[in-house]
């Protein structure tokens, strides 16, 4: 059995369809949810799907002392983030080599790396006149948004498109595939 831990930190759409996308799976589940913020809607959704969760503020989460026993109470052996706004400890880098993915909302290399979050990366997307936008789904690595590219599914876009739909084409993408590519990196991890 594979346990996933989400990492979140906000509104948590993309958490609730992993967890629904999960529920019933022979070979995955979701076991925890862990946010940096108390105020999270995420943990929210997870409590609301019977999930457990927790907090822990950007100093406790940088502190292996902390966070690392939270993951084993709960025996991760995978993790997925999904709109989790903190870098990324080494010492979690190294202990889930290939093992830790991330969603990020445009097609990358293109519009990544630091500041090159939520809406700020769809407004860099209509800036740069692009007739196309999209999501990679990546390995975390050491540099932000820099891992290996394991999946990309691309949207259309019109010179009239703003952000804001920039934002919502680009969403439709993900609730269609992230839960399947974490489902198929999983089992080819596995193989």
């Amino acid at each position: 059995m594979t346990n996933l831990a989400i990492f979140v930190s906000g509104n948590g759409t993309n958490c609730e369809n992993i967890i629904r996308y999960f529920k019933h799976h022979a070979d995955i589940r979701v076991r925890l949810v862990l946010s940096n913020r108390a105020d999270s809607y995420a943990l929210v959704r997870a409590q609301n799907l019977g999930i457990e969760t927790r907090i822990l503020p950007k100093t406790e989460f940088n502190n292996p002392d902390q966070l690392m026993p939270i993951l084993q109470e709960f025996d991760i052996n995978f993790i997925v983030l999904a709109g989790f706004l903190l870098f990324i400890p080494d010492f979690l880098i190294d202990a889930f080599d290939r093992r830790m993915i991330n969603i990020h909302p445009a097609l990358l290399p293109k519009f990544g790396g630091k500041g090159m979050w939520g809406h700020h990366v769809h407004e860099a997307v209509k800036a740069a006149g692009e007739t196309e936008t999209g999501m990679t789904v990546h390995w975390v690595s050491r540099e932000i948004d820099g891992g290996e590219i394991i999946a990309q599914f691309k949207t259309a876009l019109t010179p009239d498109d703003t952000p804001d739909d920039i934002a919502d084409k680009e969403h439709v993408l993900e609730m269609e595939h992230f839960p399947r590519v974490i489902e198929e990196v999983i089992r080819h991890t596995k193989e």
